[in-house]
């Protein structure tokens, strides 16, 4: 009849209250958010303020967060260390940039009653202390420092062995992996309130930078962990083995699973990559085309100086 062990985790959802609180009232106040700004779909603008692909990878988002935490996946983390660091990289690499791309702010805001909105609106002015807080937070040298001293610290053994046996440790583990990650990716999407601005090839290299140092960073601490000649955590050397797989080599496929999870950030720098060259396309069509309207506005029929810069 098979592994009574692997069929109770299989049908094992957790009951996390708490969790699935969060994500429905975050689900609820987007898509109410999302319908107040897109009105009857026909209005001028509607598909610009309220894109219906923003809606999809929101939801997407909260969707990858509630299989993380919700599901079986949870179960398994505690017995397979491969089955932990999928969900890892579900809470670094999948949930966070897609909810970013939902560009959550201004769309839950709109979800608030009226009263609240004005007020947090008031909260997050240009002069606001928390905006001041939140543009240092996400400056790409503290978020990437942030992102990898989170991923270093809960990968050290002592602190891991913590988070496997205490829920309260497990659930700070998983919130410092997703803050930090929100942080982490919060340049590279580039959401409201734009904090900073992307317009030029400079700002889009050093955000292309940013995501292959990343990549690296990542591989290194997954070979690290794959390459390790002893099991690194006595938990899982003690836990049902399952599939007829060893702890060494569950080890091995987990740090696996984070070497290869790292290459994931190479998706957000080809995205870049073609953002960077469709702005720069955009202004060279844009300077050309303002250069031509200029040039009959002299009244004569000088070219003008040809070492003059373009009007960009």
């Amino acid at each position: 009849m098979g592994d009574p062990e692997l069929t109770r985790l299989l049908w094992h959802w957790h009951a996390r209250p708490d969790v699935a609180l969060v994500l429905a009232l975050a689900g609820v106040l987007y898509v109410s958010g999302w319908r107040r700004l897109r009105g009857d779909g026909h209005r001028p603008g509607a598909a610009i303020r309220a894109p219906a692909w923003r809606l999809a990878a929101y939801l997407g988002g909260l969707a990858s967060v509630a299989v993380a935490l919700l599901s079986p996946l949870d179960s398994f983390a505690e017995v397979l260390f491969t089955a932990h660091m999928i969900q890892h990289q579900i809470l670094l690499m999948v949930g966070p940039p897609l909810l970013l791309l939902g560009n959550p702010f201004p769309v839950v805001l709109w979800g608030l009653p009226r009263g609240w909105r004005q007020r947090i609106g008031r909260g997050l002015t240009r002069t606001s202390p928390v905006r001041a807080a939140w543009r240092l937070l996400t400056w790409m040298p503290v978020a990437g420092l942030l992102y990898a001293v989170a991923l270093c610290a809960w990968h050290w053994p002592p602190a891991y062995e913590a988070a496997l046996r205490s829920e309260w440790v497990h659930a700070l583990e998983h919130l410092g992996f997703f803050g930090t990650a929100v942080l982490f990716w919060w340049p590279v999407v580039n959401p409201a309130p734009r904090l900073r601005r992307l317009t030029t090839l400079r700002q889009y290299g050093f955000r292309i930078a940013y995501l292959v140092l990343a990549t690296g960073f990542n591989t290194l601490v997954g070979a690290a962990l794959g390459l390790a000649e002893h099991v690194l955590y006595p938990s899982y050397a003690a836990a049902p083995r399952l599939f007829e797989l060893s702890a060494l080599d569950d080890q091995a496929f987990g740090g696996g699973i984070m070497w290869s999870g790292g290459h994931m950030f190479l998706i957000g720098i080809l995205v870049l990559v073609a953002r960077a060259l469709d702005a720069e396309g955009r202004s060279t069509i844009l300077g050309g085309s303002l250069a031509r309207a200029a040039s009959p506005a002299s009244g004569s029929g000088d070219e003008g100086d040809a070492s003059s810069p373009p009007i960009v």
